[in-house]
């Protein structure tokens, strides 16, 4: 038994953390959720995912809650599966992100993600529910004819790691930059929007102090919000960074790790 009260505020990783390695969400994940939010935990889902990879995992936990996708750019509500508030890159700086990368790392393609829609260059090698033509990608000759939700750029050959320094060291004053991928490719968000920020602006709205949230993740672009979080935990699977920052670890993604601590929880 718990001696101190269960958090009032659960906000999980998806990809690598709540969700197995091939993308489901097992009946045990879905049971400890839903017994948090009957408990009255705010439930939230906080992903680099866009919106509309989100159905599948709506549909899942019955179109409870809230999601923060596209590291924190898009809130999106699983209810009604709609976006309910942006912060967009504006297409100036846009403009100018992608004119300083091109001219410095060679070899970067780059693509957007829209609040409705995902636009790449030819030479971008597509991943995830893109590759598999779930989600329509439109080829396009410029990434930067409107604002968009997150700007991605790949390069063949450099490691994430690598690449986001390289990235922030270049654009860091005018975008955030971070990863969620073993590939060389880096997402990037408007200044200062973080997985972080959208959170503590959503628990700030129902009275929740970052002591009073818990908050699961595996991958750099989850840093912030864990960090933010009064208690803070990477599944076993998670980068070496995330590890080194957490105050607890749980079991891995694939043996339901966020589940077996919201069992103990609520």
């Amino acid at each position: 038994m718990q001696s101190h009260p269960a958090p009032r505020l659960v906000a999980t990783d998806l990809d690598g953390t709540a969700l197995r390695t091939d993308g489901t969400v097992s009946p045990r994940t879905v049971a400890a959720f839903a017994k948090a939010e009957a408990a009255g935990a705010v439930l939230v889902f906080v992903t680099g995912r866009p919106p509309r990879w989100m159905g599948g995992v709506a549909s899942a936990v019955r179109h409870h809650g809230l999601a923060i996708c596209a590291n924190g750019a898009l809130i999106y509500d699983l209810h009604t599966e709609r976006i309910v508030e942006s912060h967009l890159i504006a297409v100036d700086v846009l403009e100018e992100v992608v004119a300083q990368l091109r001219a410095n790392v060679s070899g970067l393609v780059f693509s957007v993600e829209y609040e409705a829609g995902f636009a790449h260059e030819s030479d971008f090698l597509l991943g995830g529910l893109d590759r598999k033509g779930i989600a329509g990608a439109v080829c396009v000759e410029s990434v930067t004819g409107r604002p968009c939700a997150k700007l991605l750029a790949l390069h063949p050959s450099m490691g994430a790691d690598e690449l986001q320094a390289v990235v922030h060291e270049l654009v860091g004053h005018l975008v955030t930059a971070t990863h969620s991928s073993s590939r060389g490719l880096i997402e990037m968000s408007a200044q200062g929007v973080t997985k972080a920020t959208a959170l503590a602006a959503l628990a700030a709205e129902h009275g929740i102090k970052p002591s009073q949230a818990i908050a699961f993740g595996d991958m750099p672009n989850d840093l912030p919000m864990l960090s933010w979080a009064g208690t803070s935990y990477a599944v076993a699977n998670a980068h070496p960074a995330v590890l080194a920052a957490v105050d607890h670890v749980t079991a891995a993604n694939n043996d339901d790790g966020v589940a077996q601590v919201l069992e103990t929880l609520f």
